[in-house]
């Protein structure tokens, strides 16, 4: 379980095909501190466990189901990605709850300097346009966003400054995915609802 709110950005050192999957190795300084074998850490908002450690290296492996549903396949070396580690009990907890499990990803449409902030509009599919609420949370590439407009195919979220000084958005551009990850809370009631209704 993860807040949304990241860490560090890390850079991709190298993606690399293999005989099972695919394998990240990440740049990452704060992230890396303390990590061990097995921890879950979020990459873009996808929940990854962690393979191995290096001299400031991570090191993840990815299914190809993983890589299909996510931006992973887009990645290349040097780019940034948002880190998170896990939730830890009896620290804060800011954001919202986001679990790392991607939902869709969605394009961005418009991202550009409004004012003092930057607005950011992600098209997507329109079957997943059920999850958007006006002033509900988004997770995009895993950073917990208060959503400000809502159409049947896309959103839109205001950006502070710092949100694109500590996360890869600044590197954003229109025509790029991003990982979604809709609200935990309005999935499980939809669940429910439709249990009740059939």
């Amino acid at each position: 379980m993860f807040t949304g709110l990241v860490e560090e950005t890390g850079r991709i050192a190298a993606f690399e095909p293999l005989a099972t999957g695919w394998r990240f190795s990440i740049s990452a300084r704060i992230v890396a501190e303390g990590a061990a074998l097995g921890d879950s850490i979020a990459v873009n908002g996808c929940c990854l466990t962690l393979s191995g450690i290096d001299e400031g290296q991570l090191r993840f492996d990815i299914l190809e189901e993983t890589r299909r549903l996510t931006n992973f396949a887009g990645l290349r070396p040097g780019a940034a990605v948002n880190l998170e580690r896990s939730l830890r009990f009896g620290g804060k907890v800011g954001g919202h709850f986001v679990t790392g499990h991607i939902d869709t990803t969605g394009i961005v449409e418009a991202f550009e300097p409004r004012g003092k902030d930057y607005y950011l509009r992600v098209r997507i599919p329109a079957e997943f346009g059920r999850y958007i609420v006006h002033k509900g949370s988004i997770a995009v590439d895993g950073i917990s966003l208060t959503i400000a407009e809502v159409a049947r195919e896309n959103f839109a979220v205001w950006i502070i400054p710092h949100t694109l000084a500590v996360t890869n958005l600044a590197e954003k551009k229109v025509g790029d995915a991003v990982n979604l990850e809709f609200d935990l809370l309005g999935k499980h009631v939809e669940k429910l609802l439709l249990a009740r209704t059939s």
